[in-house]
Formats: C-alpha cells, structure tokens, sequence
C-alpha cells in the first residue's frame, strides 16, 4: 500500500498597513494650528451628514497589495462614504477617494506638494485639492486651488480684497476659503458665518453666554431704575398730596379765623350799638 504524502501548507502572509509613518504630525504651530482648525472645523460643518467623512493626516493606502503606495493628506473630505473611526484609509475598501484634500506647505513639502502629490491626487481622481502655506514663504499668493477637469488639474481663481484678505471658493465643500495675514477660516459665502473650531466655538459659546449675562444684567438694572423711578413717583405724589392737604388745612384754618375775627367785629358793633342806645335813653 503506497502511502500518502502530507506536506504542510504555506499560509500566505497577510500584508501589513501600517496606521503610522513614524512621521510627526506636523513640524512648528505653522503647519498644526491650520491643520487641527480645518479638520475641526469641517467636522463639525459636517457633523450632521452622516456619509461625509473628515480626517486630518491619516495614511491613505490606494493600491491593495503594496503598503508602499501610500500618502498622508494633511486633511481630506470625502463625500458619500460612511463617517466612523478609520485606523486607516483603504481605497479598496471604501465607498471612492476623498473629494477634497488640503495640503499645509511648509519648507520641506511645497516641492511635493507642487510635484508628486498634485500628480497622484490626480490619478486618484480628488476633484479640488488646495495648499495653503501659513507663512507666506513659499508660495504666492499663500492660498493656491487646483480642479479636476478631465482628469487634469486647472487652477482655482484667487481673489483678493481692499483690505488683503485672500478668497478662494471650493465648489467642493460649497465654502469659501479666506485668509488675512495670520488669520484664516472656511466661510459660507452666502450668509458670511464663519466655521469654527472646537476652541472657537467654545469661546464663542461663552462669549454669547456673557452677552446673555450682561443683558440680563442690564435688564435688571433698568428694571431697578424702574422701581426706584416709580417710587420716587410715589414719593412725590405722596408728597404732594401732603402738601396740597396742608394748604387745605392752612386755608382752612384761615378762613375759619377769618369767620371768627368777623363774628368777633359783629358783637362788638352790636354791644357799641346797644351801648350807644342805652346812654341815649339815660339822657331823654
């Protein structure tokens, strides 16, 4: 009887995405403040859509198989995909690309930026896909857009204000991009609100909660001037009254001496008169 050879089978590797570069996430406050306020801010301009998904420098792995295939978008917005908690984004898994990617250049970027990446987005089909450099050092005017038009990226029109504030529109996110010196925000064009981010809407929260307390407050102290008003009112009425009761006695009591001092000169000219009669009779 022959016997059967087993050979054991090679179970193949599962291959690795790593959810870390071991790179920083950014490198000064230049490249993080922008960075952490346009993931906050959109997250929360998002929060109530439930297939839009927002992420800040999470590794995007576009080709299955090969973890070498990988980028690190400083912020992405993706439309139609579920909004949860990623480790990672897996274009083979998901729904499609992100729709919108923001890139924070810095001195050690803008070569890639300008280069490599704006290629691969390309590729990958993101519809607009915009660089800001913070610091003015590196790209002029600082709030640069590209949009996808048959596969190639045209640049987005930059406008700019009287007073030096830089305007460019993503019809992506239906916002308006707007910078002035160190100051920047997404902004509805429409109505002009501003998106804020956590810390923002924070202190906005507190600042209208203080306004809230300060009307109140003012309120009050109209009410209270109010009251006192109209006690003074009361007070003076009260007053008044006092007063025009006094003169009422006062004429009162003079016209009642007046009686007196008349009824007084009466009995008098009728004791003169009777006296006077009397001593005419005596004589007769």
């Amino acid at each position: 009887m022959a016997e059967t050879m087993i050979y054991p089978q090679v179970l193949q590797t599962e291959i690795e995405y790593p959810e870390s570069d071991g790179e920083p996430m950014a490198e000064s406050d230049f490249q993080r403040i922008p960075l952490t306020y346009a993931v906050e801010a959109l997250g929360i301009y998002f929060q109530n859509r439930p297939d839009v998904y927002v992420s800040g420098n999470i590794l995007f792995y576009y080709e299955q198989g090969n973890p070498r295939a990988v980028i690190s978008p400083d912020v992405l917005v993706a439309f139609g995909v579920p909004k949860k908690t990623r480790r990672t984004y897996l274009l083979w898994k998901e729904p499609k690309a992100p729709d919108f990617v923001l890139e924070i250049t810095s001195k050690t970027t803008v070569s890639q930026d300008q280069g490599n990446k704006k290629g691969l987005y390309a590729y990958l089909g993101i519809r607009e896909y915009f660089l800001f450099d913070p610091t003015g050092d590196y790209l002029e005017p600082p709030l640069q857009g590209y949009r996808l038009n048959r596969g190639v990226y045209l640049p987005v029109p930059v406008s700019e204000e009287e007073d030096g504030t830089v305007i460019i529109h993503s019809q992506t996110l239906g916002l308006d991009f707007q910078v002035k010196g160190e100051t920047y925000h997404f902004v509805e064009p429409e109505s002009g609100r501003i998106l804020l981010n956590h810390q923002e809407s924070e202190q906005a929260r507190w600042e209208a909660e203080q306004a809230r307390w300060e009307a109140e407050r003012a309120r009050w102290e109209a009410e209270q001037a109010r009251w006192e008003a109209e006690r003074g009112r009361s007070e003076a009425e009260q007053a008044q009254r006092e007063a025009e009761q006094a003169q009422w006695k006062a004429e009162q009591r003079a016209r009642e001496e007046t009686a007196a001092r008349l009824a007084a000169e009466i009995r008098v000219a009728e004791l003169e008169a009777r006296l006077q009669a009397l001593q005419n009779s005596s004589k007769e």
